[in-house]
């Protein structure tokens, strides 16, 4: 890892596991207003959503964390991120290019990736961060594969050029243990989603990540 993620914890969202879409706003809300500012991003992955259903979901939780300093990633769709004026675009492994996207679009650039060798491939001027998983088993990540585990996570983090957030079945419990293994923070759905407080479980994943090796800070490199 040579450069510090924009944020420690990525919240990445699902209207199912948050109970539908208001449930979905209130959760973004609560988890951006609990913890210190800069800690938090939220990607907005609604892959059923055609976009004019995607782009009012993006205006909706851009204007919940409003005030909050916690930027709004749109999953794959830049013309949708364009159109929400979010402040990033988190891309898949197969989509559009990153080189392409940067020169597309102004803000954060993220991409998924599952094997060290994606990880190596990406250029930190395209890229400011990359997600690597599913690293524990989850039902959101099955269609990827069997879970990668800690050590091909250690693998793929000492590969990367760009800060790599763990993905896939994080709780709490677990992220001593990624960021052990070189990634610089993680990525949740159901830890925080799923929560009877959200808020409270962003907060606790949080001061995990700042509480263990690696969890130094935030801000782009």
């Amino acid at each position: 890892m040579t450069a510090r993620p924009p944020f420690l914890l990525c919240l990445v969202t699902d209207r199912v596991a948050a109970g539908g879409d208001d449930a979905l706003v209130r959760s973004c809300a609560a988890a951006a207003r609990a913890v210190p500012a800069g800690a938090l991003g939220i990607e907005v992955r609604e892959k059923d959503l055609a976009a004019r259903g995607l782009l009012d979901l993006v205006r909706r939780i851009r204007a919940a964390v409003a005030g909050t300093g916690t930027p709004v990633l749109v999953n794959d769709r830049l013309d949708v991120a364009l159109a929400a004026g979010a402040d990033g675009v988190h891309l898949p492994g197969t989509g559009l290019a990153p080189a392409d996207a940067r020169r597309a679009f102004g803000g954060l650039v993220g991409v998924s990736t599952h094997s060290a060798a994606a990880l190596a491939a990406l250029d930190p001027a395209c890229v400011d961060f990359a997600t690597f998983g599913p690293v524990f088993d989850t039902p959101s990540k099955r269609a990827y594969g069997a879970p990668q585990g800690l050590d091909r996570l250690r693998e793929a983090a000492a590969a990367s050029r760009v800060p790599v957030l763990a993905i896939g079945g994080i709780e709490a419990s677990s992220v001593a243990g990624v960021l052990a293994a070189g990634a610089a923070g993680v990525a949740v759905i159901r830890a925080v989603l799923a929560a009877r407080d959200p808020g409270e479980a962003a907060v606790r994943l949080i001061e995990r990540v700042i509480g263990s090796e690696g969890g130094a800070g935030t801000g782009r490199g």
